[in-house]
């Protein structure tokens, strides 16, 4: 830890002790500068969709993609719905401080998750990335309008998209990549090869996409994380043509 004592780089903010199950532990803030990220270095665009049963997967400028399962969280989450449930129907004194207790560490559980995915995406594609993702915002707004399933509508509440989009821009911007936002609007219905749009062409049940015009068939997650790659080649190519404008 020797480096961040570096003062020409480093500087120390706010401290908090905390005690543990008889330990103390001594939380420090520590700012570094990062300079912005420029365009002109990206060697990389990956699309980053993010959902319930995959908490992100991705499709890069090779064409290769991977998935990070959700299932394990999507269980677990029910798990302590089940248990926030119950200690609000007691309703004691004592089922209200363990119903504070059960949150707390399910939010310390869900933001160590989002560490992990984070850094995962970022150490499997290299210095000067583009992520595009989703624009999320409105989110929680939408689902309670559209969603039929209580259930279902819980579980997409009760996600923590916006946590997992800061510790990604965090990251990313430490290593000199970049998080990029786009309209989420039919990047699961349109083809990634011929660009037709149609509602049918994604089967949600079966998380299958097949393009009624052209016939290419994938995993309908896939297909979003595809879009969204090419949303940043977009993105890069108009930045790039408006650079040159300006010359």
């Amino acid at each position: 830890m020797s480096h961040y004592f570096d003062t020409s780089k480093y500087r120390f903010g706010q401290a908090k002790l905390f005690y543990r199950k008889g330990k103390f532990y001594l939380h420090i803030a520590v700012e570094h500068e990062i300079p912005d990220a420029n365009t002109d270095v990206i060697c990389n665009i990956t699309g980053v969709d993010r959902g319930i049963n995959f908490i992100a997967n991705t499709y890069d400028s090779n064409g290769k993609s991977r998935f990070y399962s959700g299932r394990h969280v999507k269980n677990k989450k029910a798990n302590y719905r089940r248990l926030r449930r119950e200690l609000q129907t007691v309703n004691t004194r004592s089922a209200r401080r363990r119903l504070k207790q059960v949150v707390g560490r399910e939010n310390r559980w869900m933001s160590d998750v989002n560490h992990q995915i984070s850094k995962a995406l970022v150490e499997t594609n290299p210095a000067g990335t583009l992520f595009a993702i989703e624009d999320l915002k409105g989110i929680k707004e939408n689902v309670v309008r559209m969603t039929k399933s209580k259930q279902r509508h819980t579980e997409i509440v009760g996600w923590s998209y916006f946590d997992l989009e800061q510790k990604l821009k965090y990251k990313a911007e430490w290593v000199g990549s970049m998080v990029v936002k786009f309209n989420p609007a039919y990047t699961s219905q349109t083809c990634p090869k011929c660009g037709h749009v149609d509602r049918t062409n994604r089967d949600k049940r079966k998380h299958v996409f097949k393009c009624k015009c052209c016939g290419y068939q994938s995993n309908d997650d896939r297909v979003a994380a595809m879009n969204l790659h090419r949303l940043g080649l977009g993105w890069i190519a108009k930045d790039n043509h408006d650079a040159v404008d300006s010359e």
